[in-house]
């Protein structure tokens, strides 16, 4: 069982090495938010770098990456969220745009996702 399980780890750590070189990195990201209280959803853009209100919340994207072969799917992005409320940072991680329950933000009012990395060629295709 030990081997079994060595073996399939060995293999997970080669992929993940694999699709960690192969991403690159985009100017900026789409995010999705949601006020758990109104229902009201937002959908912005933000820049590496740039904080963006939503709600009481300051939503700083660090950094987006994405895969090439599929950058609407395969893209993660570092965020960081303070609520203004009680200044205190909710969410300080990584969110990847095929799985946002991985990473959830955790508060009781908004819920905010990536939807994927904005990337020239992404945007062509969009419209």
């Amino acid at each position: 069982m030990r081997v079994v399980f060595a073996a399939f780890a060995a293999v997970l750590c080669c992929l993940s090495v694999a699709w960690c070189q192969e991403a690159r990195n985009a100017p900026g990201a789409v995010l999705r938010g949601l006020d758990t209280i109104t229902g009201e959803v937002s959908e912005f853009e933000l820049a590496a770098g740039e904080t963006r209100r939503f709600g009481r919340l300051s939503v700083i994207l660090i950094q987006c990456r994405y895969l090439p072969d599929s950058p609407t799917t395969n893209s993660y992005a570092y965020v960081r969220i303070q609520d203004s409320h009680s200044s205190e940072v909710v969410f300080d991680a990584w969110m990847i745009a095929s799985a946002p329950a991985l990473s959830a933000m955790d508060h009781p009012r908004y819920d905010v996702w990536l939807i994927r990395c904005k990337t020239d060629a992404v945007d062509s295709v969009d419209g």
